[in-house]
């Protein structure tokens, strides 16, 4: 219970010093990029288990030191594969969690493959809107700060699927809830 009010006084005291960060510490994800600190509010009403699964990997210290293995300006930045070539992930494959949410600037989706049912640890951030990708991906959250540190990762070669040669890392990738001051 001590916990749990101290938890709630860390969240308003950072609310009041950042009032674009999200209101609940355990849905809140915080990561540092080499270009700047990011916060995402996770939205487990929209996907349950993809929202559970992302922080679980988070709390194993999963995505430290992963990259952005695919940026492509204008669409998304992808990350969270631990092999670095979008092919990898944690092995645990996840039912489709489809919803109306619009994919739009700053919203947090899950990457997968053609099958629905294949998303793992993979993310993509948007750096703009596509409706192409409304109801037939996950969305599990959306930026509320930072989202010019996004738009400073290192871009990939249109070329290339927006694949990125010496891509940026994510250095750490905490839930809000956890960290201790």
């Amino acid at each position: 219970m001590l916990k749990r009010l101290l938890i709630a006084v860390a969240a308003l005291v950072l609310a009041a010093a950042h009032p674009a960060l999200a209101a609940d510490p355990e849905n809140t994800l915080l990561l540092e990029l080499p270009t700047g600190k990011v916060t995402i509010e996770l939205r487990p009403d929209l996907a349950p288990k993809h929202v559970a699964r992302v922080k679980e990997l988070t709390r194993k210290g999963f995505y430290d030191g992963t990259v952005f293995h695919r940026v492509i300006p204008g669409f998304m930045a992808q990350g969270g594969d631990p092999t670095g070539t979008g092919t990898g992930g944690s092995g645990v494959k996840l039912r489709a969690e489809f919803t109306g949410e619009p994919f739009v600037r700053g919203v947090v989706g899950m990457a997968r493959s053609a099958s629905p049912d294949s998303a793992d640890s993979q993310f993509f951030i948007m750096f703009g809107s596509a409706p192409s990708l409304d109801g037939r991906y996950t969305a599990i959250g959306r930026v509320v700060d930072g989202m010019e540190s996004v738009d400073r990762i290192k871009a990939g070669d249109p070329g290339d699927n927006g694949i990125v040669s010496k891509p940026d890392k994510l250095i750490r990738m905490q839930v809000l809830a956890d960290v201790k001051k």
